[in-house]
């Protein structure tokens, strides 16, 4: 019982996260971006273009190429996919129904170039807090989901690709190479917020601890922050004498709690610290590459030990 409700918790608390995301997507779409008339990527930049076009309402048609999108990539993407996608999509277009009628008039008067980057900021900020908590922002990445699982081209150079096309259709109907270049600008800034919040949740810290306790200060560890320590033997070479190190990986949120463990066991300790963008495995995150079934094969026969010619014999 008490494991299905820590499961529970967590849906809980990662649909409160995504809804959170896309609060300040929509936040910074609405009135930032599309009072100034800038086309974005994604399906958000398809219901701009349909928009600015035909004046079709921004939220419906945001959800109906969601819709379609999904119902085409049904069978290729999967069902948590579709599922993530479906509750991303419903929230966001009922947000966008909400606030694009309170913003006719960008928040920053005669300023598009920082609407632009407020507006890029917002949503990138937004996106970065869906994804670390698997929610999906629906949109193109449906489509370089179906083209990744087909091909070897990349989901972000396939996202890339979309993106662009999108954003240079404006020309259609602006007429403007100015409106392209601010949305050149928004889908850079925007996948920079958006990096730089996934990393941030990812960074984990490394400690080369060197002490005389390190039998307690590895104790202490192990109980109190709920982390591993591997013990490494070396010789100091100043001193010609044995020593003992402790290495440990951490949250970087974990690094004051450990700091104080090891100064209140041993305050002369020698202590390294270093930053680490990820770190992958049991208690950390989880390896994300994606190998096609031949790829995965040869390097595993690539890995079997060779046969002996003893063996081959018999």
């Amino acid at each position: 019982m008490g494991k299905i409700n820590k499961v529970a918790m967590t849906h809980i608390k990662d649909y409160t996260m995504i809804t959170v995301g896309l609060l300040c997507y929509c936040f910074g779409y609405s009135a930032f971006l599309l009072p100034e008339e800038i086309v974005t990527g994604g399906v958000t930049g398809l219901a701009s273009l349909l928009y600015f076009g035909f004046k079709w309402n921004v939220a419906i048609t945001y959800y109906v190429i969601n819709a379609i999108l999904l119902a085409i990539a049904f069978k290729t993407v999967g069902k948590q996919f579709v599922i993530r996608t479906i509750i991303g999509a419903t929230i966001a277009t009922l947000l966008l129904g909400i606030m694009v009628p309170l913003f006719k008039e960008p928040i920053v008067a005669q300023q598009p170039f920082m609407n632009v980057i407020i507006g890029a900021a917002l949503c990138g900020i937004g996106l970065g807090i869906v994804f670390t908590h698997n929610g999906s922002s629906a949109g193109t990445d449906i489509i370089a989901a179906m083209v990744t699982k087909h091909s070897n081209i990349s989901f972000g150079r396939t996202m890339i690709y979309v993106d662009m096309l999108i954003i240079s259709s404006s020309y259609l109907i602006f007429h403007s190479l100015d409106k392209i270049v601010y949305g050149l600008i928004f889908m850079f800034i925007c996948s920079m917020a958006a990096d730089m919040v996934i990393d941030s949740n990812r960074q984990s810290v490394q400690f080369m601890i060197f002490s005389k306790k390190w039998k307690e200060i590895a104790n202490a560890i192990t109980r109190e922050a709920h982390r591993g320590c591997t013990v490494l033997h070396g010789t100091g070479w100043y001193t010609q004498s044995e020593t003992t190190v402790l290495l440990v990986m951490a949250r970087n949120y974990e690094s004051m709690h450990i700091f104080r463990i090891i100064k209140a066991i041993d305050e002369d300790a020698f202590v390294s610290q270093t930053k680490i963008k990820g770190v992958y495995g049991e208690g950390f995150d989880h390896v994300k590459v994606k190998l096609q079934k031949q790829e995965a094969e040869e390097i595993a026969h690539e890995a079997m030990p060779a046969e002996s010619p003893q063996a081959s014999k018999k």
